[in-house]
């Protein structure tokens, strides 16, 4: 294995063998650190309390819109014993977000990860908003890149105050001092105080100015780069870890819930005698769309619903099928649509080219199935409203309770919890507002869950996609013009108003409109078209997993059409882009790309840059004359910048890995009669551990700004293996999922 890069695998993780390397220094935000501040104050009951404030960061359209008001905020409590408290802006889902928020925090403390104490954030966009979101909402893959800069001044800048309260207390000169393990020693006298001993006398020290601050160069990092132990394995693995469904209080009540059928339909007609003679249950709760049986547990809630032989009034979407949004689709893709990047004159370079090339690429409506299915507890008073829920959203979840209660937004109280699987679904409000409105017909608390079917069947889906591409070749098989049209709901449009403008969503085009290839003539297009009947929402890379999958899929027709080997024929349009140029050298050299394979296999490859990160992703596929498909291998090369846990990152490339591979091989939500045909894991299918293939993962040190991993495997894997295929079989896949009747043979 070279200098410069680590290995991981899914049997194991950590690195064959740990290189030393040089790292210049990272370039700092200059204006965000002109105009950071910091203040500090004395705990109550005695303490050292920092607050970090810090403006938005430029970039996003969402934090430029909000930008007047935004303010995100950090925390940091060290108590008189020396425990250093962490409140976390960002929710933990799986992703490892607490582990590498604290690590960031820890390294310019100097304190060890075992002395960090973390607290969920209560809802607050000023003091814990995310300045990529412009909001406190954890997803986008911008946890590390939002609070990279800020936690570690806050660090940076706690330490420093506690060395001054030291210096002063033994009158020495501060410079002379150092810091480490959560204590200030004196070199010279071997003396030490802990930081709990000097947290009130630190307190009432000067605050830094943030220009004064010094971060550590990324070569002297003890934490950041290292596969440090997540903090929230222990209470996970014995079962103390509490998740929103855990919650349980006094004298709460728990509700199974139906909602209807149809998107839009209505309950007409209950039997609530039949529901009220089962033992257990106690109310029958009607909401607008749904009915909710209350009762003292989960299982007579679910057999008092059972009893229930709800009918529903369908409304006016109970004729919509999956067929009829296609042809929609279909039609309005023959127009125009608002142009995302327009460069060259490719209507000239089509004309003109040695050859033409058209296809259609589709993919489908997808639900995200989290493990811990849709749940939220609530209690509603007259003077107040309490929630308890796993949300990526705290901020809206308290909004959204607040305006259904009538309540002034500081008494609705939410209590956060790590969330069983997020994916995007909670980044949306719509399990606490049906809690709350359960809730507000019953006394006391009352948690609500979602049954599987529920979870599935009334989810807000990543949106269909339909894209035309053409490309035109010179008589080198060289592209000369590609022109790249997107279909599909633009959710931004209803989650963001202010970011969707002149007909542009920026996420339905992320990854198309700034493809990473050199491409002389360009025209990007996107068409909004809102299905009826279906709500659309974020889902695990949303825009770039079905972008990349075009422009990966497409540019191996390229290659194809030019005779040309897949790999060199990138590598030529990417001279100028070095970063995704080494993630695909890299990633093809691992794989043993251009070694002979058996009969059956094939490798497919691709490459993009997606939420800050290169990949490159090679995938072997082997395929049977009854269109069986197995996916063997998959090799990855990741260029994420700076790395804070290396183990994080490849455990994230695993998962998502994952979790796009069961997309594209079984991944679809169809409708008919207005209905969602699929209800539970036997319908919607997830992997299944025999068809996980190898993943081998491969990082690449890198001096640049940390880039988000969350979902970039996701987005990576789907083309890889679409283009594997092809190599395998010579059939082209253009559809998601992949039609294994499609490859049969004979």
């Amino acid at each position: 294995m070279p200098d410069g890069t680590d290995t991981y695998s899914r049997q194991q993780r950590f690195p064959e063998k740990l290189t030393d390397f040089s790292i210049k220094k990272t370039r700092q935000n200059k204006e965000l650190d002109r105009r950071a501040f910091l203040k500090a104050g004395a705990a109550i009951g005695g303490g050292f309390v920092l607050t970090l404030a810090l403006p938005p960061l430029a970039g996003s359209p969402v934090a430029a819109a909000e930008a007047k008001d935004f303010a995100p905020n950090a925390f940091i409590r060290i108590d008189r014993q020396g425990l250093v408290t962490l409140v976390m802006p960002m929710v933990e889902m799986g992703q490892g977000v607490y582990t590498a928020q604290a690590m960031l925090l820890a390294e310019e403390l100097e304190v060890g990860l075992h002395q960090v104490k973390l607290e969920h954030a209560p809802p607050d966009d000023k003091l814990y908003g995310n300045a990529l979101l412009g909001s406190q909402a954890t997803g986008g893959s911008t946890t590390i890149r939002a609070f990279w800069q800020p936690l570690r001044q806050a660090g940076a800048a706690a330490r420093t105050m506690l060395v001054a309260a030291a210096a002063k207390r033994w009158n020495v000169d501060a410079a002379k001092l150092t810091a480490r393990d959560g204590a200030v020693v004196n070199p010279a006298s071997n003396a030490t105080l802990g930081y709990g001993e000097l947290a009130d006398e630190a307190a009432a020290m000067p605050v830094p100015a943030p220009e004064s601050l010094k971060l550590k160069d990324p070569k002297d990092f003890k934490l950041l780069g290292t596969p440090a132990k997540r903090l929230d394995t222990p209470d996970k693995v014995v079962g103390k870890a509490e998740f929103g469904i855990d919650v349980k209080l006094p004298g709460m009540k728990v509700a199974a819930i139906a909602i209807s059928p149809v998107f839009g339909g209505k309950p007409k007609s209950v039997d609530d005698k039949a529901v009220l003679a089962v033992k257990g249950v106690r109310q029958v709760v009607k909401t607008d769309d749904a009915v909710a049986v209350v009762a003292d547990h989960m299982g007579a809630a679910k057999k008092g619903l059972a009893a229930a032989n709800i009918t529903w009034d369908d409304g006016p979407n109970a004729k919509v099928d999956s067929a009829e949004i296609v042809s929609q689709l279909t039609e309005a893709s023959k127009q125009p649509g608002a142009v995302a990047r327009n460069e060259g004159d490719t209507a000239k370079a089509l004309a003109g080219a040695a050859k033409k090339l058209e296809a259609i690429y589709q993919v489908p409506f997808l639900a995200h199935a989290t493990m811990e299915p849709m749940n939220c507890t609530v209690h509603v008073r007259k003077d107040g409203c309490e929630v308890w829920v796993g949300t990526q959203v705290p901020t809206m979840a308290q909004a959204v309770a607040a305006e259904i209660t009538g309540l002034p937004k500081d008494k609705v109280k939410v209590y956060n919890h790590l969330i069983g699987g997020g994916f995007g679904r909670r980044l949306e409000a719509d399990g606490v507002a049906r809690a709350v409105k359960v809730a507000q017909q019953v006394d006391g608390p009352v948690k609500v869950v979602w049954s599987r079917e529920e979870d599935i069947q009334h989810d807000m889906y990543r949106p269909y996609y339909f894209d035309r591409m053409s490309a035109g070749l010179d008589a080198a098989g060289k592209p000369v013009a590609w022109t790249h049209r997107i279909s599909g709901s633009s959710i931004l449009a209803r989650y963001y108003p202010p970011a969707f403008k002149d007909g542009i969503d920026p996420d339905a085009v992320e990854a198309a409109a700034e493809p990473p290839y050199a491409l002389p003539n360009i025209h990007v297009d996107y068409v909004r078209v809102e299905p009826p009947g279906i709500p659309t929402s974020w889902w695990r890379g949303v825009g770039p997993t079905h972008n990349v999958f075009v422009v990966e899929s497409f540019m191996d027709e390229l290659a194809a059409a030019a005779k040309a080997d897949p790999v060199a024929y990138r590598k030529e349009l990417l001279a100028h882009n070095p970063r995704a140029l080494g993630v695909l050298t890299l990633a093809v050299e691992k794989a043993g790309w251009g070694q002979p394979l058996p009969k059956g296999r094939g490798r497919g490859v691709s490459v993009q840059f997606a939420f800050g990160s290169f990949m490159s992703m090679v995938a072997e596929v082997e395929t049977a004359a009854d269109g069986t498909l197995k996916v063997h291998r998959l090799v990855c090369a990741v260029d994420c910048g700076l790395q804070v846990n290396p183990d994080t990152i490849a455990a994230q490339v695993e998962g998502g890995a994952i979790f796009g591979l069961t997309a594209a091989l079984h991944g679809a939500i169809t409708l008919k009669d207005g209905r969602v045909e699929q209800g539970n894991f036997d319908t919607y299918l997830p992997m299944r551990i025999d068809e996980v293939p190898v993943i081998e993962t491969h990082l690449v040190k890198s001096a640049e700004a940390p880039g988000g991993i969350g979902e970039t495997a996701t987005v990576a894997v789907g083309p890889a293996v679409a283009n594997a295929v092809f190599a395998a079989t010579g059939k082209r896949v253009r559809t998601l999922p992949i039609d294994t009747d499609a490859l049969k043979t004979g």
